[in-house]
């Protein structure tokens, strides 16, 4: 394999003019630079990535940590951060934490030796041990993404879950339902207790009595909407509408209200949260508060750029607004 040194050779150049011609760090004469690259075409010289960011001191590499989960939300998000990172010419170190905190351990210490120029964290399992590995490196500009340790210091960028939970609620009301009940997420987890605020605020706002007896939680999967709505259900009557803190669980509350000849909508309306691809394609299709996943995502990115390129150590959080998609699982009741 050709080096730098051999081009310069074959060139009858410096090694540092080499350098000069490859990353246009100087003027060199046309004459020169045609003859290095014409070395470089014939001895087929690839530089080394490596050694040209140990020189420059950056790598054009983000990592970014995320909880794995069979949520698709997660993956519309990583791939709005893939896209972003494509366009503005940087390579991502993608790794799943499995909610494990030893993982996030490890797998953060491996970025950090690999000196990537920023980290993206979108896990909620970062402890104090795992922060103090921050301590052993040069600080690293970091951005914090929906479903990221609150207060760890960096740049938020947030879903407004609150607003989402009372958009979700007030449709609801506004198509004649009053007996509303709620499957909350986990709610040691911020976006589950702020949905479920949004939901408590729209009631309230309406007269509107909250059934505890309708009140849920689940762990934002499949299984975890199946297992709320069975809870809700042996408590005797059903509300005529449920606000489902995300799409899986909506998902799995469906299919199990289906199993006990219950219809959604017909005798159960459902609002989801997320707004995932595959929520317009299941039936019926559901009406859900939409996240700007890809957005979500591009954001998270440009700031990071924004922190390495003006050395700001500033931290701003950064609110995005969800709306509400209405499609089929809503019934309206006449008043």
């Amino acid at each position: 394999m050709a080096t730098i040194k051999d081009v310069a050779k074959h060139a009858s150049v410096s090694t540092s003019t080499v350098s000069h011609v490859l990353n246009k760090t100087r003027f060199v004469s046309e004459d020169i630079s045609e003859r290095v690259m014409a070395a470089v075409a014939e001895l087929n010289y690839a530089p080394s990535a490596l050694a040209r960011s140990l020189k420059v001191n950056h790598t054009k590499t983000f990592g970014m940590l995320v909880t794995t989960s069979t949520n698709p939300f997660f993956g519309e998000v990583v791939k709005g951060v893939e896209r972003r990172c494509y366009e503005k010419g940087y390579n991502l170190i993608l790794c799943n934490t499995e909610g494990d905190a030893e993982r996030v351990h490890s797998s953060l210490d491996t970025l950090l030796q690999k000196r990537v120029d920023g980290l993206l964290l979108m896990c909620t399992e970062i402890e104090n041990q795992v922060l103090e590995l921050f301590s052993r490196y040069q600080p690293v500009p970091t951005v914090v993404m929906d479903w990221g340790l609150i207060d760890f210091p960096s740049d938020k960028i947030q879903d407004n879950s609150h607003h989402g939970g009372y958009l979700a609620t007030k449709h609801l009301i506004e198509q004649g339902h009053t007996e509303i009940g709620c499957l909350t997420g986990p709610l040691n987890k911020l976006q589950a207790q702020q949905r479920l605020s949004g939901f408590v605020q729209a009631m309230e706002e309406s007269g509107l009595e909250i059934n505890k007896n309708w009140i849920a939680s689940g762990n934002f999967e499949c299984e975890g909407g199946e297992a709320a709505f069975n809870e809700i259900h042996a408590k005797g009557k059903l509300p005529t509408a449920l606000f489902v803190c995300n799409d899986m669980m909506a998902m799995g509350m469906i299919n199990c209200a289906s199993k006990k000849g219950i219809s959604v909508p017909n005798d159960i309306s459902i609002v989801g949260y997320d707004d995932i691809k595959m929520a317009k394609y299941i039936t019926p299709s559901l009406t859900t508060i939409h996240q700007p996943k890809h957005r979500l995502g591009q954001q998270a990115v440009d700031s990071l750029l924004e922190k390495i390129a003006t050395k700001s150590e500033t931290n701003r959080v950064f609110q995005l607004e969800p709306t509400l998609m209405v499609r089929d699982s809503v019934k309206t009741l006449s008043n």
